[in-house]
């Protein structure tokens, strides 16, 4: 049964759509919406059907992205033919709000661009959607609020919930009021799970943790925000709406190192450039002095949870690892300093620990990378240095460069806590650290590459097990084909049950219109002219 010819992902973030300042949020809903599309056409053409498909990405418009495609309405996404990006900028009663906005500040905006969203999706489909889909707290609400008005099938994918990356952000949520919003957060959050017909999570780690770690959703089930409510039963983690559905990675770019013939070899000049050049600039800081050892490799934001600090640490910390390999990261932008004092802060961090611990001619720290295909090339680069991957964050919800550095055959090594720890079956196609205990960690790779020396084939029979896991479970191919069918039976389910959830529904209206108005109405307005500081 194919029940959505058209289809609608919401993710109202000022996201840089096609732009130098892409994240891995917007890489995963264009390959997402990418593996949608070829599984539609797919069942369309199997069924025997006359259709076309229409999926739209919506997000905000950027009146004054210059230099970007946010400014524009209507984008076609790449490597698709039906597949759009719709952007509806953000409005007050003052007109446009034309500059960017943090995360934590878009609550006071999403009602209107829902209305504003409604109607640019009528006029572009001539038609209800029949499924919507919502990515992240803010977008979720949104697709929430828009399932409601026009009666269409609701999906929300969460993502990293806030909730659990800030540890009793609950109980002291006051005192993260003014930079964060954490009240309209969890709220919204409240909001989208009771209210979708379906929740996709990558890992089952997001639904119910394991026995160490709580769960994004279980978290959920019963907390308390002193002075503002107390959730006794926020969620059932047993809900049959609960689904499984992990990504994968893009395999026309991330493919095995193994694969010589689709090896993007000319790029090797310019990423031995990156690695081993003499010259510190706006891309790159500090040299390696030796080029024949294996590289530990990590890439990702430069933020407190991401741990890349802490890596470094653990790294300086353990004069034997030093000699066995080099150390580079990929975060952060020498060239164009953040705003974020989070980010800042980690910032100074780096440079301190690698003059703390003469890391210079070990350690080589290059700025975010945007070319997805240069930087899977760069994996595939890594693996002939017969390096690894190691992924140190405090909490992951799924891991997409897990995923990516596994798919292309680069032995990893992540965190335990979160997604990663599912994704990898320790000692088998991969291995858990601990990021709390940097001494283990370092340890775990002094051991690995040690035994690499001694027996080569154990570097190619973890990097096999890798490649054997991303098989198994994570491709796009088995995302798109579980999501398609999963909307069907979602989707048949709402058109029988629908009585038997009134209450439900009645009871989000009362929390939206009393609770979510009030505390989104508490959030400052952004003032045109004055540069993010958040």
């Amino acid at each position: 049964m194919l029940s959505s010819c058209r289809r609608t992902a919401t993710l109202p973030k000022p996201m840089s759509w096609g732009t130098l300042t892409p994240e891995a949020r917007v890489v995963y809903i264009l390959d997402q919406v990418r593996a949608m599309e070829n599984e539609m056409l797919l069942r369309i053409k199997q069924q025997g059907l006359d259709i076309t498909p229409r999926i739209l990405i919506v997000t905000r418009l950027l009146p004054d992205a210059t230099g970007t495609t946010c400014g524009q309405r209507l984008e076609k996404v790449l490597g698709t033919e039906h597949t759009h990006i719709l952007r509806v900028p953000f409005r007050t009663e003052s007109g446009i709000v034309r500059k960017w906005i943090s995360r934590f500040e878009v609550w006071p905006y999403l009602e209107t661009f829902t209305e504003d969203v409604a109607h640019e999706i009528s006029g572009e489909l001539q038609a209800n959607p029949d499924l919507i889909i919502g990515n992240y707290s803010d977008g979720n609400l949104v697709a929430c609020l828009l399932a409601h008005k026009m009666g269409v099938t609701h999906c929300t994918i969460a993502h990293a919930l806030e909730k659990t990356k800030y540890p009793n952000s609950d109980l002291y949520w006051k005192k993260f009021e003014d930079h964060y919003h954490f009240s309209c957060q969890f709220t919204t959050d409240l909001i989208a799970m009771n209210h979708a017909d379906f929740i996709i999570t990558s890992t089952f780690q997001e639904i119910a943790g394991n026995k160490d770690t709580v769960g994004q959703y279980e978290s959920h089930m019963a907390f308390t925000m002193p002075g503002m409510y107390r959730v006794v039963h926020g969620i059932d983690v047993f809900d049959p709406k609960f689904n499984i559905v992990s990504p994968g990675a893009d395999m026309s770019i991330y493919f095995p190192y193994s694969e010589s013939q689709r090896r993007l070899t000319s790029l090797h000049p310019e990423i031995e450039e990156l690695l081993y050049s003499d010259v510190d600039n706006n891309e790159h800081k500090y040299v390696l002095k030796d080029r024949n050892k294996p590289i530990i490799f990590s890439m990702a934001r430069l933020d407190r949870v991401k741990n890349l600090t802490g890596l470094v640490e653990l790294y300086g910390k353990n004069p034997r690892l030093q000699e066995l390999v080099n150390l580079v990261v990929v975060c952060g932008d020498h060239g164009n300093p953040s705003k974020d004092k989070e980010e800042q802060a980690e910032f100074k961090k780096m440079f301190d620990l690698i003059e703390q611990y003469n890391l210079n001619g070990h350690v080589r720290w290059i700025s975010a990378q945007m070319n997805r295909v240069r930087n899977a090339e760069l994996y595939r680069y890594i693996c002939d240095t017969k390096g690894a991957f190691v992924q140190p964050a405090f909490y992951e919800a799924f891991g997409l460069t897990v995923i990516e550095a596994m798919t292309c055959g680069l032995p990893t090594f992540a965190t335990a806590y979160g997604g990663p720890a599912e994704i990898i079956v320790n000692g088998v196609s991969g291995y858990h650290i601990d990021p709390y205990q940097g001494d283990k960690a370092s340890t775990l790779l002094v051991e690995f590459f040690e035994k690499c020396q001694v027996d080569p084939s154990h570097w190619t029979k973890i990097s096999q097990g890798g490649l054997q896991r991303i098989e198994e479970k994570y491709t796009w191919k088995l995302y798109s084909e579980r999501l398609m069918t999963l909307t069907g039976v979602y989707g048949f389910w709402k058109y029988v049950s629908n009585l038997e959830r009134r209450e439900t529904r009645r009871y989000l209206e009362m929390l939206y219109a009393l609770k979510y108005r009030t505390m989104a109405s508490t959030v400052p307005l952004a003032v045109e002219g004055e540069s993010a500081s958040k």
